[in-house]
This record gives structure tokens, sequence and C-alpha cells, in this order.
């Protein structure tokens, strides 16, 4: 007996287990560092050594709620890019590869990257 199966999976029905989350939110996060942060943080540095009006046009713009906002968003991407390659590099020397210590390390990704930027982005704040 032939089962049918499925012609089209809708993916966002998927249940996911959390260390594939934290592996999908890994590599979103790195795109989303590379390409909009790299360009934005040269054209900042632009600003910022091109003339002393523009390094006051700068400290201006980076003093608005939505920019802090933004940066705020930028750097949970970046710790939590930094927790989940470690967790990766971890992974790949075959530490912590049973599920529930995978399990473990992938809900401390989440806790760690989520505390970090609250603590760094209270002193930036």
């Amino acid at each position: 007996m032939q089962r049918k199966r499925p012609k089209h999976l809708n993916l966002i029905e998927i249940k996911q287990p959390l260390p594939a989350v934290v592996s999908i939110l890994h590599r979103i996060s790195g795109v989303l560092l590379f390409f909009p942060g790299i360009p934005v943080l040269l054209c900042g540095l632009q600003m910022a050594l091109a003339s002393p009006q523009s390094y006051a046009e700068l400290q201006s713009s980076l003093a608005s709620p939505l920019i802090k906002g933004a940066s705020m968003l930028a750097l949970w991407f970046l710790l939590h890019h930094f927790c989940a390659g470690i967790r990766h590099l971890t992974l790949d020397l075959h530490y912590g590869i049973a599920l529930e210590q995978a399990r473990m390390s992938s809900k401390l990704v989440l806790v760690a990257g989520a505390i970090l930027t609250l603590l760094i982005g209270a002193a930036i704040w």
C-alpha cells in the first residue's frame, strides 16, 4: 500500500525543535549583520571621520530613540550570533551533542543573548 505524500509542505506550520530555531536565528542574524550591518557601520564611520560637522550630525542622529532601538536590535543580532557561534563550535568538537544537552545549550544561547543585550544596552542607553 502506497501512502500519499504531501505535495506542498507549509514550513510555517511545522514546529521546529529549539536547537533548530537557534540555528536558523544564527544564520539570519549573520546575514543581517553582514548585508545591512556593514554598509550602515561604514556610513557611520565615514560620517564620524569626514568633518566635525558630520560627526556632530552623527551624534545627534544616534541620540534618537528610533536609532537607539535599531542599535539595540543590531546589538542583539551580534550577541546572539556570537553566543550561537560558540555553541556551534562546541557541537563541532562533539561536546553537548546529546539531545538534552543540545536543548539546554539552545536555551542558554537565547537567555545569554538577551541578558547581554540588556546589560550592554543599559550601559549604552
